[in-house]
């Protein structure tokens, strides 16, 4: 084990930097810059997009540095690549979500100047369930080991969670090959999310403006807008079941998942509008992703023999994504209208 597990143990303070980072951000980004609903511009889209990744960089150097300073150089290098490969594998993994979210808007016919915030609730729920997730999933991998044992002659302690994720992620990797998630048929009105709030309140027939609930004839009734959120929060969980798992391989420090994670889909937004109206030019994109889900489902299962160091990790995950976005912009499908 290593000896500093967690960047907490060397800097305990830093966890309350990044949750006041966060919500200085999130408060500029609703109360000040996105205070009235309205249609977000690829200009806006792409100024955000910077201010994300780059408040995510510079988190990532933080990490380096406090390794660094007080531990060793090697250490600090290990957990910083785990930081940017659990960054880019969720960031990845939520181009995934962008096709969902296109379907979603269309099939309720959302207009464009609902989108922000629709996608800001949906962001704040994730703040809740990756937590969740990711916590409870580390002590839930720290209880499930097996006692050692000899496998091909040598002594091995195999981990049941971790192994069922790789099995997992392998046969998700394979499944989503060339197909990714996105099924243009489904009807998203019986989804689980929607479902949900149909069980609590009618839904009105159209829009009050950007009001989740309104009242018709003297009923308070929920809008479609209210659904729309429920919608995306659940279609949201469903990805962390491909996400989460794979992140695990990267790292068991349960801050440096978080941390990565939340930066990543703190951005999703923003690249959501970016990117939207271009989305058919990443068309290939859902064969590196299923190559990056096989891969690390591969080395989930080989961990008890084999450890895949972090730099070796997030240089096969960065090539993956650079060579099928390059093969995407080469050999481009024909636009679609969305």
């Amino acid at each position: 084990m290593e000896k500093h597990q967690s960047i907490l143990d060397l800097h305990p303070g830093l966890i309350w930097g990044f949750a006041l980072t966060v919500i200085i951000m999130l408060l500029l980004d609703l109360g000040i810059f996105n205070k009235k609903s309205h249609e977000v511009s690829s200009k806006e889209a792409t100024l955000w997009s910077v201010v994300w990744i780059s408040l995510s960089m510079i988190f990532s150097g933080v990490v380096y540095w406090v390794f660094n300073k007080a531990d060793s150089h090697e250490l600090a290098v290990e957990k910083f690549t785990q930081y940017q490969a659990a960054y880019w594998i969720e960031k990845a993994l939520s181009v995934d979500n962008l096709f969902v979210f296109i379907l979603v808007f269309g099939f309720f016919k959302v207009p464009k100047y609902l989108h922000h915030k629709v996608l800001f609730w949906g962001i704040i729920g994730a703040l809740i369930f990756r937590a969740i997730f990711i916590f409870a999933g580390v002590e839930i991998i720290n209880l499930t080991f097996l006692p050692e044992m000899l496998v091909f002659g040598e002594p091995v302690r195999i981990n049941v969670v971790m192994t069922l994720f790789g099995l997992f992620l392998m046969y998700a990797g394979v499944k989503s090959w060339g197909g990714g998630h996105a099924d243009e048929d489904e009807d998203y009105s019986n989804t689980a999310g929607a479902k949900l709030i149909k069980s609590f309140w009618k839904v009105s027939d159209g829009y009050d403006g950007d009001k989740f609930f309104t009242i018709q004839n003297g009923i308070k009734m929920a809008t479609p807008l209210l659904v729309v959120v429920s919608v995306i929060e659940f279609t949201d969980v469903l990805f962390a079941v491909d996400s989460i798992p794979a992140i695990f391989a990267i790292s068991n420090d349960p801050f440096i998942l978080y941390t990565s994670n939340i930066f990543a889909i703190l951005g999703l937004r923003s690249l959501y509008f970016l990117l939207a109206n271009f989305i058919y030019m990443f068309s290939k994109l859902s064969y590196g992703l299923a190559v990056i889900l096989t891969f690390i489902g591969i080395k989930m299962l080989i961990a008890p023999w084999f450890h895949v160091p972090s730099p070796v990790s997030l240089s096969i995950v960065g090539g993956v994504l650079i060579i099928s976005v390059i093969i995407s912009l080469l050999f481009p499908d024909k636009k679609k209208n969305i």
